[in-house]
Parts: structure tokens; C-alpha cells; sequence
């Protein structure tokens, strides 16, 4: 009996395995911060205040100058505020009646209440401003974010720490939602700041570098808690990127069938919960760290402050200030003081910002210099033939080619049926064919020309391809089947498409015909079945009209029926273009004029249907396992 039947007879399972510990290495897996000095990362913060200038000039220039004018407003009536504050001091804190003493000063408390009424319509135009700024500004990088991941060469997607270095990036453009606000409020601080600065200064200059070093401790404080946050999120990228996949797995409506009768859930739970405290054990194994910070800032600030107030009292107490500019002072230490601790607040929230932004940018750069950059020379239709010479591609980090010396020619009006095991590089080889890799060694050529000097644009127009694993877009009907590139203004060729694939009857049973939502998730969308989802996709490569079409195991979820129908399509459409069918039912291969073999990316077999099936070898060996069931 073995230690299983044991465990089971004794009913003691073992316990469900805990998450993987994902770690990456390579240039990628460093921490940008780990050999960064703390006076490198405060000299960051004029560069960060450029960019987010920049790149909130080219959204929306009105408003950047908008926000400029408000600033030089602020400071100004900062100014305005604390020199009026001085004038009325000295009649209010002077000799005779209480009356006297306030008719003198209404001249300069006007002043005070024109100046507090200017910063504060000051600070609500720089929130209208903001506001205008912010939703295009996040807009724009989430589009950049977008376009960046959907135009890189798909090979990149193979790379380690690709999807991890993504996700840091999609954090930038989560800050995106308060840059603008924090480098506002951080800008507003540093006027207010220099003002009320300026005017102790001239008080006594003695005040200012006391005041100074009572908030110094405090910033610094706040940059190395800033440097740790971004230390944990460093650490917590690829566990938060797993767990968000997994959260959309498991919650899609797509896989609740699967995920309740296999009894999962309570495992996926298990699962996710245990990345969720792996990322919260990080998060708090750092709170220590930034408590330590906290308190060492706090406590040398506090010392400096006291001794900053202790000096004031001094001055004021010895005549060596008059009490009116002592009662100034006091309002200018406060408002110097909540000015800086502003300036600090934001400051290392834009700090912050910059490093999330340093990846973000670090990313985009990354995925430009990965998008396709093959030439200028076009393909024009007819596409007569196709030509794979000796061509060989490897996956990054893989220790074999996927597809190794390859040679094979493509005609026009031929169907070309490839056959093979799973992972013999059958999609491999259509993903060369169509550029969608380019190939380590060797070339593929469309009518001659080498496609590594083919703008990819105009050969990926001329191509339709139905993969393996498809999209179930959530559009309608309509966008599903011309995919957003309609050609006509009526539905015609939308019909025309769908009665190929036999969904006609299907669409019109739909509530809205061909404006209805596929998504069920969605109120008033609608659901297909999976060979229904699996006709569709096959009438979005029959509508495009291509001059290459590949249909990559086309019919795997379809009844006899939608299958004959299918192939007896592929037939009638074959003399205009180049068809391949990638298929493990060999039986459907009888359609195709010529059969390739493939065996670890390699073509062990070809020929037509007849020969290879009196050939003996593994074609002919697949055919009767297939049949002997």
C-alpha cells in the first residue's frame, strides 16, 4: 500500500500548497533606489515639477497658465496680508481710546480682508484649473499606457518581468489622479513660504534659519518614508500582479461554471488570500521603519522650535523688537511654519509621484523601443506566394526553438492543412508567417519581400486570422464581426458574413439583431454559447476578405453541422488567397492540397492526404489513434 492509500484510508489530506514566491533577475529586478543618495533624490524634485509642467502643458495650456497666474497671486497677497498685519498692529498695540486705536488700524485690516478674500478665489480658481487639467492629463498616459502594450512586438510579452514592469507603470498612471494636485499645493506652499519667509527676514534674520531647522528634520522625515512606501511596492509588484490575474479569473462570469463544480472556490480563496497577506506582511514589517523616522523628525524638529519661539520671546522681552513687529513675527512664524509643513507634505508627495513616474516613462521608453520597426516597403494584393526559408525562432528563456529550419512555399489558391502534437510549433509557425514574430534566422517573404522590411501595418491588412484562443470582445454584434473597420455603410456584407458561418437565424433571435451587446455582464448584453462565439470569429476573417487567411483550430467547439459548414466555406473561398488550417482533427485535413507534419518545430512530414496516410508514419499514426475510439 502506498503512503497515499495510507493518508486516504486514514482520512488526512494534505494541506492545500500556498502561492508560488515569484523573484525575477536581471536589470529589471533591481530596486531603483538601492544605491540612490537621499541628496540625488530631493534633486529630483525640480525635474519631477518640469515634467508635470510639461505634460500638463500639452494638455491643456490655458489652464497651466491658469494655475502660474493663481501662484504669483498667492504670493503676492501673502505679502500684502503680513505687511498690513504690521500696520495694523501699531495702532492697535498703541496709546489712547479703544475706538481711536481701531479707526486707525480699518485702513490695513481692509487691506487683511482683501488679501485673505484674493488667496482664497486664488485657491478656488487653482482648483478649477486643476481640475480641468487632471482627467485629460490621466487620460492621456492611460492611453499612452494602453497603445504602448497593444503596439510592442508581441516576443516582448515573453520577456521576464515584462508584465511586472507594467504593472509599476499602470501605478504611475494611478498618481496621475493627484500630480497635479500635489505639485499645485506643493507650488502654492513654496510661495506662501518665501513670502512669509522674506518678511521674518526682515524682522530679524535671525529667525529664519532657526525655523528652518525646526521643519528640515520634518522634510527629511517625510522623503525617507516616502522611500520606504516605494521600497514595499517594489517588492509587492509581482505578487499584485499574480493576484490581480487571478482575481479576474476567478470572478469572471466566464469560468463560474468550471470554478463551482470542480469546488474550487474555496482553494482560488486560499490562494488569494495568502498573496494578499504575503503583500500586507511587507507593508507591515516596514510600519517599524517609518515609525522610527516619524518619531527621530518629530523630536529634533520639536527642539529647534522651541527654540525658535524661545529667540522671539527673547527679542520682544529685551526691546530689541517692538511688540507690534514681535506680534508680526508671530503670525509670520506660523504661517512660515504651516507654509513649510505644506511644503513638505506635497513636496514628498511629489517625490513620490516621480518614482512611480520614473517607471511609468522607464516602461513606455521600454515598450517604444520594442514596437515594430521593419521599413517602408508595402504588400500589394494579390499576396501570389509565401516563402519560409530555413527559418528558426526561440522564445526568450526557452532552451529550444520553437520552430527550428523550417523551409515551405505558400501559393495562391492552396490550403495548407498543419498538423502535429501540442507544442509542435503549429501556432509558432503561423505567427511567423504573419509577422506577428520575425524570425531568429532565415526569412519569410511575401511575394519576395523579406517581412523584417514590411511596415507590419500592411501586412497585417491583408491577413485574417481565427486563433486558437479567441476574443469575446464585449461590442455588438455588428463590431464583432468587422471589428470596428466596416467598409460599407449597410449591413450587407455583416450578413453576408454571418451566413457563411451559419449565425444568421442565431443574430436575429438576439434582442436587438445586430446592435445587440455581447455581454451578459452588462445590462440589456446578451451571451453566446461556445461554438456560437467560435462562428463569429470565423465570420470576422471571412468579412475582411483576406489575401492570407489562417484558421487556427477553427471548429474545436462546433457541432457536425457548423463544422461542415465551415470547411465547405474554406473550399468555396480558397482560389482567391492563401489558406492555412491548423488543426488536430485529421479528418478535416482531406480539404487542405497539402499537408506539413510538425515535431518539435520541425517538418518530419508532407504531402497530400492520400500519401501520408499510406505513409506509416505520424500522420498515419495520429489518423488511427483518432479513429480508435
Amino acid at each position: 500500500m502506498t503512503s497515499a492509500d495510507t493518508q486516504d484510508t486514514q482520512g488526512v489530506t494534505p494541506p492545500p500548497p500556498p502561492p508560488a514566491e515569484i523573484t525575477y533577475t536581471g536589470q529589471y529586478s533591481i530596486n531603483p533606489l538601492g544605491e540612490v543618495s537621499f541628496r540625488k533624490l530631493c534633486g529630483q524634485l525640480p525635474s519631477v515639477l518640469r515634467r508635470i509642467a510639461r505634460m500638463s502643458w500639452d494638455v491643456d495650456r490655458r489652464a497651466v497658465v491658469l494655475l502660474l497666474v493663481c501662484q504669483l497671486v498667492t504670493g503676492v497677497a501673502a505679502a500684502v496680508l503680513l505687511a498690513a498685519m504690521a500696520g495694523a498692529m501699531r495702532p492697535v498695540l498703541g496709546g489712547g481710546s479703544v475706538a481711536d486705536r481701531l479707526h486707525a488700524a480699518l485702513p490695513a485690516l481692509l487691506v487683511v480682508a482683501g488679501a485673505s478674500a484674493l488667496t482664497r478665489g486664488s485657491a478656488a480658481v487653482s482648483t478649477y484649473a486643476e481640475r480641468r487639467i487632471t482627467p485629460r492629463l490621466t487620460t492621456v498616459t492611460d492611453t499612452a499606457l494602453v497603445e504602448a502594450v497593444c503596439r510592442v512586438e508581441a516576443a516582448a510579452y515573453a520577456v521576464d518581468g515584462f508584465a511586472d514592469r507594467q504593472e509599476a507603470a499602470e501605478m504611475g498612471v494611478i498618481r496621475t489622479h493627484v500630480m497635479v494636485s500635489d505639485a499645485q499645493r506643493f507650488m502654492s506652499a513654496l510661495v506662501r513660504m518665501v513670502t512669509a519667509s522674506g518678511v521674518l527676514s526682515v524682522l530679524n534674520p535671525l529667525m529664519l534659519p532657526l525655523l528652518l531647522l525646526a521643519v528640515l528634520p520634518a522634510g527629511v522625515g517625510a522623503v525617507l518614508s516616502a522611500r520606504v512606501d516605494y521600497e514595499i511596492h517594489y517588492a509587492n509588484v509581482a505578487d499584485r500582479n499574480v493576484r490581480g490575474m487571478m482575481r479576474w479569473w476567478s470572478t469572471t462570469p466566464k469560468y463560474a461554471d468550471e470554478v463551482r463544480a470542480n469546488g474550487m472556490t474555496d482553494y482560488l480563496l486560499y490562494w488569494y488570500r495568502s498573496l494578499s497577506e504575503r503583500v500586507d506582511g511587507r507593508t507591515l514589517t516596514a510600519a517599524p521603519r517609518t515609525l522610527r523616522i516619524a518619531l527621530v523628525s518629530s523630536v529634533v524638529g520639536g527642539v529647534f522650535l522651541v527654540a525658535t519661539w524661545a529667540v522671539l520671546a527673547w527679542l520682544a522681552v529685551t526691546g530689541r523688537v517692538a511688540l507690534a513687529l514681535a506680534a508680526t513675527a508671530v503670525v509670520a512664524v506660523q504661517t512660515t511654519l504651516a507654509a513649510l509643513s505644506q511644503v513638505i507634505i506635497n513636496g514628498a508627495a511629489v517625490f513620490h509621484t516621480s518614482l512611480y513616474l520614473s517607471d511609468m516613462q522607464a516602461f513606455l521608453d521600454d515598450a517604444e523601443a520594442r514596437a515594430p520597426d521593419r521599413g517602408e516597403f508595402t504588400v500589394s494584393a494579390p499576396v501570389e506566394e509565401i516563402r519560409l526559408d530555413e527559418v528558426t525562432y526561440q522564445y526568450p528563456g526557452k532552451d529550444k526553438p520553437a520552430v527550428d529550419r523550417v523551409s515551405l512555399t505558400l501559393r495562391r489558391g492552396e490550403i495548407l492543412a498543419v498538423v502535429g502534437v501540442n507544442g509542435s510549433g503549429k501556432s509558432t509557425l503561423t505567427r511567423l508567417i504573419t509577422g506577428i514574430y520575425l524570425a531568429d534566422k532565415g526569412r519569410v517573404t511575401w511575394n519576395g519581400s523579406d517581412l523584417a522590411r514590411i511596415a507590419e501595418a500592411t501586412v497585417w491588412s491583408r491577413t485574417g486570422l481565427v486563433p486558437q484562443i479567441f476574443a469575446q470582445w464585449p461590442l455588438r454584434v455588428r463590431e464583432n464581426v468587422t471589428l470596428g473597420q466596416p467598409r460599407t455603410f449597410d449591413d450587407g456584407e455583416v450578413w453576408q458574413a454571418l451566413d457563411a458561418v451559419g449565425m444568421r437565424e442565431a443574430v436575429e433571435d438576439l434582442p436587438h439583431g445586430l446592435d445587440t451587446l455581447l455581454a451578459r455582464e452588462v445590462f440589456g448584453g446578451a451571451e453566446l454559447s461556445g461554438g456560437q462565439w467560435q462562428r463569429l470569429a470565423c465570420s470576422r476573417a471571412l468579412y475582411r476578405r483576406p489575401s492570407l487567411l489562417i484558421l487556427d483550430e477553427p471548429t474545436s467547439q462546433m457541432d457536425p453541422r457548423g463544422e461542415h459548414a465551415i470547411f465547405e466555406e474554406i473550399k468555396a473561398i480558397a482560389g482567391d488567397r492563401i489558406t492555412i488550417v491548423v488543426t488536430h482533427r485529421l479528418e478535416n485535413t482531406k480539404v487542405a492540397d497539402h499537408i506539413v507534419v510538425m515535431d518539435q518545430g520541425r517538418i518530419t512530414e508532407q504531402g497530400g492526404y492520400d500519401e501520408l496516410v499510406h505513409a506509416g508514419g505520424t500522420f498515419a499514426e495520429l489518423l488511427a489513434l483518432s479513429q480508435d475510439r
